[in-house]
């Protein structure tokens, strides 16, 4: 992807306004206070950048979902603004009603509060978007769980400032998706999991386009071992979508690639934590057994592929891992990505809960932050972030 980098804009950022959107929309509690800061902690690079280069420096993000036109205490960035003071040791003031005009010094920075609640954001209006761009100099988009919504602060400021570019975080996924997908070292093995086929049935289609091997995991699996005709007893799945499936068989087979079925399976007579897990073969599901995860043989042979892969995108656990008698799958499975020579990306709430539960986040080549992004650019969908950056650069 052909895109223009904050990283090569520094020498010319000095006494600049900068303008950054970052994503800042971190957890809180029932009082307000910051449950979780990671987000607010990536931003600061870019943030860093800016000022060390001189620069006079505005960021803003959308916390929440507020109403547009009407602010509420809860919906201030002003716990955000707090924990970045602290982080960053220096004061982050935040300023309101920034729409028509932001004073700020070179070496200076200022928070913008809640972005959201700007009349016309999330309908990128024109007009506000055209008084956002003239706030700046330079804009700078580095919040990629944003880059599938074409708002005023992701998209429109992007289109009319004088200059628009990626950030650390943003570029880095960019570069890491278009490593993966754009051009691939083969073969190029996808993992999509979850529950229903129906909520990644876009993904699986524009995949089997595209990957050597696409390994199904829990619900997904489950529906896919119906179509191959195989028992799954009382199983999560959805039978109305056996055609869907088959289709997807039929064009990875067409191809000469593979959609692997399980061979075993582990089974309980309950969805529960405590509930005795049981290994059988995939022939041998009984009608009142419950599939929730895949057995030792499928793991062994799933886990020797991504050893040989060139190249794994990761979508989902393939099993209910969070009950340990029922773990072993996405264990295996997050193992032999760690161990195996292929660049992988992993994306997906549930995904990054596996990756930090076996603690393989260093051995995995790119983590990506952004969950809605990550399954639309799956999906083989272009983003308004990657294409409106894209036609920027190319003038």
């Amino acid at each position: 992807m052909n895109f223009i980098r904050f990283s090569d804009l520094l020498a010319q950022a000095r006494g600049q306004r900068v303008f950054i959107r970052a994503d800042l929309n971190v957890p809180q509690d029932d009082e307000g206070r910051i449950t979780e800061d990671t987000r607010i902690r990536a931003s600061l690079a870019c943030i860093k950048m800016a000022l060390d280069a001189g620069a006079a420096v505005m960021v803003t993000s959308h916390l929440g979902r507020p109403t547009e036109g009407q602010f509420t205490p809860a919906d201030s960035l002003a716990p955000v603004a707090q924990r970045m003071s602290e982080l960053l040791g220096r004061p982050v003031p935040l300023v309101s009603d920034w729409v028509d005009g932001v004073s700020v010094k070179p070496g200076e920075l200022v928070l913008l509060e809640n972005c959201r609640i700007n009349k016309g954001e999330k309908k990128n209006s024109e007009e506000l978007a055209r008084k956002l761009a003239a706030l700046c100099d330079i804009f700078v988009h580095d919040a990629f769980g944003t880059a599938h919504r074409a708002e005023a602060t992701t998209y429109g400021i992007a289109q009319f400032a004088p200059v628009a570019c990626a950030g650390p975080l943003l570029a880095a996924e960019m570069d890491a998706i278009s490593k993966a997908l754009s051009a691939p070292k083969r073969p190029l093995v996808a993992i999509v999991a979850g529950s229903k086929v129906s909520t990644k049935l876009t993904i699986l289609q524009s995949l089997a386009d595209k990957v050597d091997q696409l390994i199904v995991g829990g619900g997904i699996a489950n529906t896919f071992m119906l179509a191959a005709g195989l028992p799954i007893g009382k199983s999560l799945a959805e039978a109305d979508l056996l055609d869907q499936a088959k289709a997807v068989i039929a064009a990875m087979k067409a191809r000469g690639a593979e959609v692997p079925i399980p061979s075993d399976v582990v089974v309980a007579k309950r969805f529960a934590a405590d509930a005795p897990a049981t290994v059988k073969k995939a022939s041998e599901v009984e009608g009142d057994d419950l599939i929730l995860d895949i057995g030792p043989e499928t793991t062994a042979r799933l886990a020797a592929q991504l050893m040989a892969a060139g190249t794994i995108v990761w979508n989902g656990p393939v099993g209910v891992f969070e009950f340990d008698a029922f773990a072993q799958g996405t264990e295996g499975i997050a193992r032999a990505i760690a161990k195996s020579s292929a660049f992988s990306i992993a994306g997906g709430g549930d995904t990054l809960a596996a990756i930090a539960k076996y603690g393989i986040e260093k051995q995995v080549g790119y983590i990506s932050t952004g969950g809605g992004a990550f399954l639309e650019v799956l999906e083989g969908k272009t983003l308004p972030a990657f294409e409106i950056l894209q036609k920027r650069a190319a003038g």
